[in-house]
């Protein structure tokens, strides 16, 4: 395919010798989060000589003024992020940590998962620092632009308010339309809902495509992924590759409701030029992980870690994230589900990040 943006690397196309596969469900009920102690290499993982063993990076901010209640202390939270930045880059000055990453011709997006609300979605304290430390770095509020799949996602979780107050821009992906030149393909054709980029098209391969929105093709040259700490049905987490992918195009509905299917299309689509390629690093807001209830806000089944990690990989960083997860469900004796790992393996095998638990490093900056 010729299209700018189709995937670059398809799992189809990789001549994969037989892997050993990790055991998972071990994995994670025999441990809690790792911690900042060293552990043994993973052996590696053979994919056809695709990739060699390596380590992955995660810093972990802990603060616990962090939150007061529910609700996150914004002064707390800017001084989590611009801790996390330091030891994140390993500069001495904020401006030149972020300036690693950035320059003044980059026009950045600052992707969040506004769905669930202001409490268990991105929180906005945790957008409001990144805006805010961009800014003291002398980067323009121009350069910035919030966004979500929905505008009115996005204004429900307060994230129009804080556009107000920054002088930033807030957008939605839907509304911005999608890329007739950006897109993936795949055999299984979608029900088109409204404003799909076909919906109300006909022929024989209608519905085989999803569009990338126009907002990440040509609105933004960077991306910082910013994801809560919440529970996904079927992938696990609502986390890296869910906000991404999801959150940039369209016919999303011939996928999301079966787990195997998410395990191929995710990984490929975050491959994608127009996608993954513009990540420049990832942060989980982990102040609070809600380990029940997906997309409604259940605080019941919710705790207060008081945590912001950053990393550039993300695939470290949704299994730290449903480890974690999975760890608070077995604290509060809550029954858990049957997850499918395959999308994590998956895009190890794209090259897409560390899957294995016990080749992530995890620093910790305290208060």
């Amino acid at each position: 395919m010729s299209e700018i943006g189709t995937r670059r690397l398809s799992l189809s196309s990789l001549d994969l010798r037989p892997i050993r596969r990790v055991d998972w469900r071990a994995v994670v009920l025999a441990s809690v989060l790792l911690s900042t102690t060293a552990t043994p290499e993973a052996p590696a993982l053979s994919s056809g000589g695709l990739m060699q063993a390596e380590r992955a990076r995660v810093i972990r901010v802990i603060d616990p003024k962090a939150l007061k209640g529910f609700e996150a202390d914004s002064q707390t939270v800017r001084q989590m992020v611009h801790k996390g930045m330091l030891a994140f880059t390993g500069k001495s000055d904020p401006a030149s940590a972020w300036q690693e990453h950035f320059t003044s011709q980059d026009r950045i997006g600052i992707k969040v998962v506004s769905g669930p609300g202001k409490t268990s979605g991105t929180r906005v304290a945790v957008v409001e620092a990144v805006v805010q430390e961009l800014l003291a770095a002398g980067f323009s509020r121009t350069q910035v632009i919030v966004w979500d799949k929905h505008i009115a996602d996005l204004r429900q979780a307060g994230y129009f308010a804080l556009a107000e107050r920054l002088g930033v821009r807030v957008a939605g992906a839907s509304e911005a339309r999608y890329d007739e030149d950006a897109s993936y393909e795949s055999n299984t054709i979608g029900k088109l809902i409204w404003n799909d980029h076909e919906f109300g098209k006909t022929g024989e391969n209608v519905g085989k495509r999803s569009f990338v929105s126009k907002l990440v093709t040509r609105d933004m040259t960077k991306i910082i992924l910013i994801s809560p700490l919440l529970n996904h049905n079927e992938i696990g987490v609502s986390g890296q590759f869910a906000s991404l992918v999801l959150g940039s195009v369209d016919n999303t509905l011939r996928f999301e409701s079966d787990p195997g299917k998410m395990a191929v299309v995710l990984p490929e689509m975050f491959a994608m030029e127009a996608l993954g390629d513009k990540v420049a690093f990832c942060i989980v807001d982990a102040l609070i992980c809600q380990y029940q209830g997906e997309q409604t806000s259940l605080l019941h089944y919710s705790s207060r870690l008081n945590q912001v990690w950053f990393s550039k990989d993300p695939v470290a960083l949704d299994v730290l994230s449903i480890r974690e997860i999975e760890k608070q469900r077995q604290t509060a004796k809550v029954p858990s589900p049957r997850l499918n790992w395959d999308l994590y393996q998956n895009a190890q095998l794209l090259q897409l990040g560390i899957n294995d638990p016990r080749s992530i490093q995890i620093l910790d900056a305290g208060p």
